[in-house]
């Protein structure tokens, strides 16, 4: 196991608790397999890092648009905080070389591995949070976070992908697109989906993701793609 002092230095915050960062990079999978393991997995400070999250993220782009509608300050905090940042930033972090895992889970590093690394990112915030409070937590924020965002800007990743694809495969080809669900498995509390796109009887595209929705907005994000709409 990698020490943890290390990743403190990585993010500049150090630990009243040390085991609230190591209880944060403690995927549920990693507690099958050591039973013994004296702290509990992730899941509740991820639910925690998450509000903090929206809440820090949310006062940045009020104050940093005072004339933007609350339509679009919604696309770009989605665009912020979505598992494809999140997971970015991790990486960026080296969250990835801290993570728990089973010998399962640490063999897929495909993209069940970038939700594992974006819940995990939430869940390090959670943990800021709890051991140095909000204040804390919204400067790690701000450091990591706020600064993408003039890549979703230059990018526009902003857009819904969904009503983008729809839009264009409208106007170009006079047809609604529709999304079915292809595959799906995995117990209640870590779901997997993968949803086709299509335009009338012809698949465009898939996307896999932990809601149908995800999934959906990926497939509709690589059927631009595919189709150069984008």
């Amino acid at each position: 196991m990698r020490e943890f002092s290390e990743f403190e230095k990585i993010i500049n915050i150090k630990f009243k608790n040390l085991d609230i960062l190591k209880e944060a990079f403690t995927h549920r999978s990693y507690l099958n397999e050591n039973p013994s393991w004296h702290l509990d997995h992730n899941e509740r400070l991820e639910f925690l890092g998450d509000a903090v999250l929206e809440l820090a993220v949310t006062e940045f782009l009020f104050s940093r648009f005072p004339n933007k509608p609350e339509g679009e300050l919604t696309s770009f905090r989605a665009a912020l905080v979505n598992a494809n940042m999140l997971g970015e930033i991790s990486q960026g972090i080296n969250v990835n070389d801290y993570l728990l895992l089973s010998r399962g889970e640490a063999k897929d590093v495909g993209r069940a591995r970038q939700y594992i690394l974006a819940n995990t990112f939430e869940a390090l915030i959670g943990a800021i949070h709890v051991d140095r409070g909000y204040a804390v937590a919204n400067d790690f924020i701000s450091r990591f976070v706020f600064p993408k965002l003039d890549k979703v800007l230059a990018k526009k990743l902003f857009r819904d992908p969904k009503s983008l694809f729809q839009e264009k495969a409208q106007d170009i080809v006079g047809v609604t697109p529709t999304y079915s669900v292809v595959k799906e498995w995995g117990p209640d509390h870590n779901k997997h989906f993968i949803v086709g796109v299509f335009l009338g009887s012809e698949l465009i595209s898939e996307g896999e993701g932990p809601s149908k929705q995800e999934a959906q907005a990926k497939a509709a994000e690589l059927a631009l793609e595919k189709k150069n709409w984008d």
